[in-house]
């Protein structure tokens, strides 16, 4: 696409902001930034500044002028007043991984979503594609880099064949035109950005929204024991290859026989190599094998990558063992689903830490997998809200995280395990959840 002069509005900096920003510079396109921050409280301004960006506030009358684009940042609500206003007038709005694709040579997109279990499965799909294709796979998307940046470091707008596992949000799907994977997966669905997306059903069917441009010759991997994704593949149908995948029968393409993983009805590695623990991690690493396998990863990597891969970081992660308590983050639980999968990990003595942002979310489905555990603290905006209703009078309630871990130390014995599994995000006092993930180990470290 030619860009040269067409007149581009960004709304939103953070990381994909500016990533979209340094490629449409590229292009030589007439770019506009609206931003809530004055601009002199943007750390970016000097670089912004000479890339000839005219920076605006998220005023109205900045969404009454003519752009030829919009590329919006994912966590700008998709139907805002601001939004509407584009929209009336048909000016695109898109997102920065569609912005990507659009400028990018061909390239072979990977794509993970699902409400849990996306930046493990992600991250692994992207460990074996780089232990088989080197320099040339990649890791983006939701996960932290942003996809225009690595169109960018690795010239894909020359350049074509690169293997790209790409992390992506159901913020990024809703606005998405022409982006086309060449495999892809739901990994699950359950209920979340509720606050967000207005209605449980649009977030499932945005969810769909990673398949919709698919054809033939690509794979969806379909998680056959997920009632909730069969409904809505039979809502809207996937008009590509299905491969399903299933921990609970052998039926499916993808299963657990005798102790060892099958791919595409093909016994790939005994699972005794698998280092990872939960359950939830086996449907991982199929799904992630599964996808390699369809990229061209041998079984030889496949094994070595399996053998070595200790998950990732905020993600039941362990921390430390002091006087034989351990401590977990998980800070990436930021719903209910989350943490259940968490709490599955363990049989019993866990101190669960929960709270954050007031996201509104149910707490009666954790309620029957609170057996494993022996006492709830809240923390945060939402603490006292989730202790209630999970424990009652039996929980403890504290204003932070620091005073959280502390009062789980005091109470700890041999053993226990403190486990940070918030269910819920972290906004009211982090940036996100890698912050508070860090915050977490900062203490515990520091004990």
């Amino acid at each position: 696409m030619d860009f040269t002069n067409k007149k581009v509005l960004v709304m939103g900096l953070a990381r994909s902001g500016l990533a979209a920003i340094k490629v449409l510079s590229k292009l030589n396109a007439t770019i506009v930034l609206s931003e809530s921050k004055d601009k002199q409280e943007l750390a970016e301004l000097q670089l912004l500044e000479s890339l000839k960006v005219e920076i605006v506030k998220q005023s109205i009358e900045v969404f009454t002028r003519d752009y030829d684009l919009c590329i919006k940042n994912p966590g700008i609500p998709f139907d805002s007043a601001f939004i509407r206003l584009l929209k009336e007038r048909n000016i695109p709005v898109i997102t920065e991984i569609e912005l990507a694709y659009l400028v990018s040579k061909p390239q072979h997109y990977i794509a993970i979503t699902g409400t849990n279990g996306k930046t493990t499965t992600t991250t692994l799909v992207y460990e074996l594609l780089k232990k088989q294709y080197g320099a040339k796979a990649h890791l983006c998307g939701n996960i932290g880099t942003p996809l225009c940046d690595i169109v960018l470091a690795e010239n894909l707008m020359e350049e074509a064949g690169h293997y790209i596992a790409l992390e992506i949000s159901n913020f990024q799907l809703v606005n998405i035109d022409s982006f086309r994977p060449e495999i892809a997966t739901i990994l699950n669905l359950t209920p979340d950005h509720i606050d967000f997306m207005g209605s449980l059903d649009f977030y499932y069917y945005s969810k769909t929204l990673v398949y919709k441009n698919m054809q033939d010759g690509d794979t969806f991997l379909l998680n056959s024991d997920d009632e909730i994704i069969s409904e809505y593949v039979r809502k809207y149908p996937v008009r590509c290859n299905i491969s399903s995948f299933s921990l609970e029968n052998t039926n499916a393409d993808n299963f657990i026989f005798q102790n060892h993983l099958y791919i595409d009805n093909k016994k790939i590695l005994p699972l005794d190599c698998i280092r990872l623990v939960g359950r939830h991690n086996l449907q991982n690493i199929m799904v992630a094998v599964s996808c390699s396998k369809k990229a061209g990863v041998s079984n030889k990597n496949i094994r070595e990558v399996i053998s070595s891969f200790k998950g990732v970081e905020h993600r039941l992660e362990f921390v430390r063992e002091i006087d034989n308590i351990r401590y977990y983050n998980d800070s990436k639980a930021t719903n209910t689903d989350a943490t259940i999968t968490a709490l599955k990990s363990f049989d019993k003595g866990v101190i669960l830490l929960v709270g954050g942002f007031e996201k509104g979310l149910d707490m009666k489905p954790l309620q029957p997998y609170l057996n494993c555990v022996k006492k709830i603290i809240g923390f945060g905006a939402s603490g006292k809200r989730l202790v209630n209703d999970l424990a009652g009078s039996e929980g403890i309630v504290v204003d932070d995280l620091k005073q959280a871990v502390l009062k789980a130390r005091e109470i700890a014995v041999a053993e226990d395990v403190i486990l940070l599994s918030p269910t819920t995000s972290s906004f009211d006092q982090y940036s996100c959840f890698e912050e508070r993930g860090k915050h977490f180990k900062e203490i515990v470290n520091s004990l």
